[in-house]
């Protein structure tokens, strides 16, 4: 085995041979692997572990290598494995619930995969282009690029960032990075750091060299390692209030009966009865937990629901559940009910209504010069309008609770715009979802993943109600507090207590958004690349 790592390693300085192709295809299989829960059980280390020895072995591999050209096929071949074992599960959506056939839902998938990696050959072929051969340069160079590469994943063509690097180490000691430079900041240094250490040792360096790349980087983890033993000294927000009850259903509705006329009536019924039982300060039901549109909904459901959150009772409920009409357009939202908001139906002006802004393509809304593509699927309501960015939070005993829906607790950035006015911003954030479209997969722990770290990006705790799971109380630490087991049927009732204050990362993009990690990443890359005449000839 050692002698095949071995020979996988020693690439050709002028030829892309087999051995190297394998090494990068291995590596990125690593690195989608790192973020799958069967890693996370062998222990919490293990996903940043396993994921740093796969851009490790990216980075030894590319090392030699001079030519833009070959540089950029390595790094495609590597984003293209790593995102394809990240985002697979699209396929259980698009054939298994959309329709699809199978070849057509392996292509989709397949070919995404591949258009998205071509950013991660930019980054190869511009690197190439600007390494200058020193190594610390070449790694400050390597890391802005990796930052500017990430931010145009996360935010052309509305974005797709799922997987990115940042999410394989919450667990990690950069996490206390994750409120003051975001997820993609912590991704950046980390990819620095690994290639500060590599790039030291696999150039045959001298011995003090080598030991100041693996001295930088170990004192680097060390500090960070440090400082999250002591977190009181890295916090930005405070306990806000009294603690709250919480209520938390996962209803495990299978997505092929969802929108079955003979099972919605079952499922009106669990979930109503559920929302009427809890005794918590708030109750919480997923994305669409009522499937149904509020005139199609039986006579006297919603009055029922309303008048189990009267004045009288001091309770509290968000609801995941579609409005509109054909005339106004659908959208895809959560309907708060409880003092305050005494709604005698979900649309009603005196109801808290908050709709989701960042929709999925394809799933919610039909990007120009596709509607056939959707016509070939079962989605039902697959074009909605898009809700404000900005929405005022649902107060609920002094609380603002700031709901997000399902894929849009992915952008960061956007959830940071509600943090502008210090006095308004949330005090506990909350997610529903829905994620039955992807089965069994390892998209209820990457979600979770996500969710994690948008908690320690605002140091704010995060409810998750979700249909399938995770449905989970997540701490201001991004710990996970309390929860329920994925695909089960089950209320998840936990205290959560809020909390105020604006970490750097709210105050820069909820500003700014990600333009600051852009320029910052543009920044490295050409203080690492240095002037044209200084550089060596290859």
């Amino acid at each position: 085995m050692t002698s095949f790592v071995q020979e996988a390693l020693a690439v050709h300085p002028q030829r892309v041979g087999w051995a190297s192709r394998l090494g990068v295809f291995m590596a990125g299989a690593c690195h989608a692997l790192a973020l799958s829960p069967m890693v996370a059980a062998w222990g919490s280390w293990c996903p940043a572990l396993l994921q740093s020895l796969a851009l490790s072995g990216l980075l030894w591999v590319l090392a030699p290598f001079r030519t833009p050209r070959q540089v950029a096929g390595l790094t495609w071949l590597y984003g293209t494995v790593w995102l394809l074992g990240a985002t697979g599960w699209m396929y259980v959506s698009l054939h298994t619930y959309g329709g699809l056939p199978f070849w057509l839902a392996g292509a989709a998938v397949g070919l995404l995969c591949m258009a998205l990696s071509a950013y991660m050959a930019l980054l190869g072929w511009v690197w190439a282009r600007w390494r200058m051969g020193v190594w610390w340069r070449d790694a400050l160079a390597w890391a802005g690029l990796w930052l500017v590469v990430e931010w145009a994943r996360a935010i052309v063509l509305t974005g797709f960032p799922w997987g990115a690097s940042g999410y394989g180490l919450v667990d990690s000691p950069l996490v206390v990075l994750a409120p003051w430079v975001g997820v993609y900041g912590m991704g950046a240094i980390w990819a620095c750091l690994l290639a500060l250490v590599v790039w030291s040792w696999r150039r045959e360096e001298a011995l003090a060299v080598r030991g100041m790349g693996l001295g930088l980087a170990s004192l680097a983890v060390l500090g960070c390692g440090v400082l999250r033993q002591f977190p009181a000294a890295v916090d930005f927000t405070r306990p806000h209030g009294g603690p709250l009850s919480v209520s938390l259903l996962q209803g495990n509705v299978p997505q092929d009966e969802k929108f079955r006329e003979d099972r919605q009536v079952p499922m009106l019924i669990w979930h109503g009865q559920n929302l009427l039982a809890s005794r918590s300060d708030l109750v919480i039901a997923p994305e669409t937990a009522i499937p149904l549109l509020p005139s199609q909904l039986p006579p006297d459901y919603w009055a029922q629901v309303q008048a189990g959150f009267g004045e009288s009772t001091g309770r509290a409920a968000l609801i995941g559940i579609p409005l509109g009409d054909f005339q106004r357009g659908y959208t895809n939202s959560v309907v708060g009910v409880g003092p305050g908001h005494p709604a005698p139906d979900p649309e009603s002006p005196r109801a808290y209504q908050y709709s989701k802004h960042h929709l999925v393509p394809f799933g919610e809304f039909i990007p120009w010069g596709f509607h056939w593509f959707v016509r070939m699927m079962n989605m039902p309501l697959g074009d909605f309008r898009r809700g404000p960015l900005v929405a005022p939070s649902f107060e609920v005993k002094g609380q603002r609770v700031a709901p997000t829906i399902c894929y849009e607790d992915l952008f960061g950035e956007e959830i940071a715009a509600r943090f502008t006015e210090a006095g308004r911003a949330p005090t506990i954030l909350a997610n529903v979802s829905n994620l039955a479209w992807f089965g069994e997969s390892v998209a209820i722990h990457q979600h979770l993943q996500i969710a994690r770290m948008r908690s320690l990006e605002f140091q704010l705790p995060t409810l998750r109600a979700t249909n399938t799971g995770a449905t989970v109380l997540i701490d201001h630490q991004g710990r996970v507090a309390s929860s329920l087991a994925p695909n089960t049927r089950d209320v998840l009732h936990t205290v959560v207590q809020g909390r105020e204050g604006v970490t750097p990362f709210a105050w820069w993009a909820g500003r700014w958004g990600l333009w600051p990690a852009l320029l910052a990443g543009l920044l490295c890359a050409v203080l690492g690349a240095g002037s044209r005449r200084a550089r060596p000839a290859h």
